[in-house]
């Protein structure tokens, strides 16, 4: 009932940007903490920004001073800016919301099926 869809990747040159986007549909009564998560090739998923209902935000370190998270709650969206890229931010990433269902009564986290970055040395 809840989707997820994630886009925005691409492949991008050393010190250049992105934008990714994150959408949610379905029968939600509310979108708790809403993050980005990212896994390159053979390497474990990890958290890269957060944000939680009262929009306060967490960065990982590798993040921090060169990514932004928000999110627009009226389209339930969130957004990650990508800037000063590395190499070593290739990697899928993906979306992941926690949310209500109408007439739920607890949080249930969704994810998305991602969008590839690809930073080219």
């Amino acid at each position: 009932q809840v989707q997820v869809v994630e886009s925005g990747g691409g492949l991008m040159q050393t010190g250049g940007s992105l934008r990714l986007s994150c959408a949610v549909s379905g029968d939600i009564f509310r979108v708790n903490t809403m993050a980005w998560f990212r896994q390159a090739p053979g390497k474990r998923r990890e958290l890269v920004a957060l944000i939680d209902y009262n929009h306060t935000t967490n960065y990982s370190d590798s993040a921090k001073g060169r990514f932004s998270i928000w999110r627009v709650d009226a389209e339930r969206s969130m957004y990650l800016q990508l800037n000063s890229l590395k190499p070593e931010d290739t990697a899928g990433y993906y979306c992941n919301v926690g949310v209500i269902r109408v007439l739920a009564h607890k949080d249930v986290g969704v994810w998305g099926q991602g969008t590839r970055v690809a930073v080219s040395t």
